[in-house]
């Protein structure tokens, strides 16, 4: 075993160890892993220090890990014996992790009182990224919310009302793009992204997994009516030129919004309406201040829930329950096995989501930009008056509440699932199918997935 500790060093290098960060001998160490850099790394530095800050029990220390081999790192640290007490990540994974012993459960660290609490205080959605069996195994920090941006300006010039349906969410497309153009040209209203059936499936009244039988549910009509749906602009627009389309969106500067118009004196960019997370309210207000800076109008943006089919329709249950639906990922602390000091990992992750102090707490998500998993912080004073003043922002802390927005399921074999599913969707896209062909493909992907979950591959 003793090879492994210089490996180890070899993999996270040596950030993050510098002399200055050396504490005092009265104080237990917390060895903190995350992925945050840029703007964020700034963010979680000033959390850290406030925490060192407010006790003298515990010093934590902040390593910036780049998300690459993330688990490699862990599992081979874990083996080891030399563990970080407190790493943050968001891939679904838990289920994974806490099967084969890697982290322990929240149990072990906190009071049954406290474990009530907690689980009272979450958001539906940061709890299902948070429990493995009904079994708190880590913390969601942080929540990453879909809906629905679009170009406001465009559609009242149009004479389109906002999507508050699907039905007005492809009237948006064909006005925009009518049906059998040989090639689509900016703008386009809308398109499909066969990496968010995750998303449009509980829009359709489907879902993935049903725990109480423990069995995946590719199979149900929610789903399929979603597929359906997405199939329809193969039928509209051909596959190719779907493809084609969204190609190009790669060859954008950066990390460029494509909703947002490149040149100076554009209004609209390739898209009028494109789903995508929160983030992307700081890319909207960069681009309206670049704009005003310039002495130049800018176009008006907002952001609504996904919209959803008319009730009833093809056999999808009543709209009302499928209102803020969606897909929504997060980050989430977890302890690893064997960690040095998991009570000071456990103080320090209790802190982030301010279950000790809700006000502070607000201050570091505002500066972040960041969802958080509580209502306790999202009821303070500080962050109301900060949603008053950023009413896009606001809808996505609203779906955050929603009992309709999922994860991927915490279940052993959760990637292959979410794997199998995008692959399910990208096929419907992009490959002429009937509808005898769509079925015996989601009979193969529900077969592909009982076998990752059965453990058989």
């Amino acid at each position: 075993m003793v090879t492994l500790v210089p490996l180890l060093m070899m993999l996270v290098g040596c950030q993050g160890w510098d002399v200055e960060q050396i504490h005092d001998s009265s104080t237990e160490e917390v060895i903190f892993w995350h992925f945050w850099g840029g703007k964020d790394s700034a963010v979680v530095n000033s959390i850290v220090q406030q925490f060192n800050n407010s006790q003298k029990e515990y010093r934590v220390r902040a390593i910036a890990m780049p998300g690459n081999n993330l688990q490699a790192k862990l599992f081979l640290a874990v083996a080891g014996g030399d563990p970080p007490d407190l790493v943050n990540q968001d891939d679904p994974v838990l289920a994974d992790w806490a099967q084969r012993g890697v982290i322990s459960p929240i149990s072990k660290l906190a009071d049954e009182n406290e474990v009530k609490r907690l689980r009272a205080n979450l958001f539906p959605a940061a709890e299902r990224l948070s429990v493995v069996d009904d079994q708190l195994y880590g913390l969601c920090n942080g929540l990453d919310i879909r809906a629905l941006f679009y170009n406001a300006s465009a559609l009242d010039a149009a004479g389109l009302p906002v999507p508050r349906s699907i039905e007005q969410l492809d009237s948006i497309a064909e006005h925009f793009a009518a049906p059998g153009e040989r090639a689509l040209r900016c703008p386009v209203g809308y398109l499909p992204d066969s990496r968010r059936l995750w998303a449009w499936g509980p829009v359709f009244g489907g879902s993935f997994y049903d725990h109480r039988t423990q069995r995946a549910t590719i199979d149900r009509t929610g789903n399929r009516a979603a597929l359906e749906w997405m199939r329809s602009y193969q039928r509209r627009y051909g596959a190719d030129n779907l493809a084609s389309f969204r190609q190009a969106d790669q060859s954008l500067p950066g990390k460029t919004f494509p909703l947002l118009p490149i040149a100076e004196d554009d209004d609209v960019g390739r898209y009028v309406a494109l789903m995508d997370g929160q983030w992307r309210v700081r890319d909207i207000v960069a681009f309206q201040k670049q704009r005003k800076q310039l002495g130049k109008s800018a176009p008006q943006f907002d952001v609504c829930p996904l919209p959803f089919p008319d009730a009833d329709k093809d056999g999808v249950p009543d709209g009302e329950a499928r209102r803020n639906a969606g897909w929504v990922n997060g980050n989430c602390f977890v302890v690893p096995a064997g960690a040095k000091c998991p009570r000071g990992a456990w103080e320090f992750a209790k802190f982030w989501v301010g279950l000790r102090d809700a006000d502070r707490a607000a201050q570091w998500y505002i500066e972040g930009g960041w969802i958080p998993p509580t209502q306790e912080v999202t009821a303070t004073k500080a962050f109301q008056k900060y949603l008053e003043a950023a009413p896009l922002f606001r809808t996505f802390v609203e779906l955050a509440s929603s009992e309709n927005q999922f994860p991927v399921p915490a279940v052993p074999g959760a990637a292959a699932l979410k794997r199998e599913v995008e692959a399910l969707a990208w096929d419907t896209l992009m490959l002429p199918m009937d509808d005898q062909q769509l079925d015996r493909r989601v009979e193969q992907c529900q077969r592909e997935v009982d076998s990752y979950l059965k453990g058989d591959r």
